[in-house]
């Protein structure tokens, strides 16, 4: 079977072959600076995000890496510390978080992040056994 969705036209493949009625549900992935982590979970709390996973990373950007000094000896640090958010969403919430994202973890300096938005195939709830939107 397959998802049908709000249209009545056969959306993706169900994972669980139910045939529910299968919700949008989006993926978003972001990096941020780590100083700014409670200031973003505090805004997107305000706004009904009601959970994210959060990893502390290291990457680099256009910004490159940054020189620093360390017993009289100059040299590189290739890589930045960030912070990776992921939080899934229903799709009618998604735009608000990126906006959100965009605007609270923001300097105006390099290496403010970046905000990818991905399709999520199904969700389950492993405690309840609810699926998508009912699974956030």
């Amino acid at each position: 079977m397959a998802c049908i969705g709000k249209d009545g036209v056969r959306q993706r493949p169900c994972l669980w072959n139910c045939g529910h009625k299968g919700d949008d549900v989006k993926l978003i992935i972001a990096t941020i600076k780590p100083f700014k982590l409670e200031e973003v979970r505090e805004a997107l709390t305000s706004i009904g995000v009601r959970g994210m996973m959060v990893t502390e990373i290291k990457g680099f950007g256009s910004q490159s890496g940054h020189t620093e000094i360390y017993r009289g000896a100059e040299y590189a640090v290739n890589f930045v510390p960030k912070v990776k958010l992921e939080i899934v969403v229903p799709d009618a919430l998604a735009e608000q978080v990126v906006s959100t994202i965009g605007t609270t973890a923001k300097t105006e300096k390099i290496g403010d992040g970046k905000v990818f938005v991905l399709d999520v195939e199904s969700a389950l709830r492993v405690r309840t056994g609810e699926i998508n939107d009912d699974a956030l």
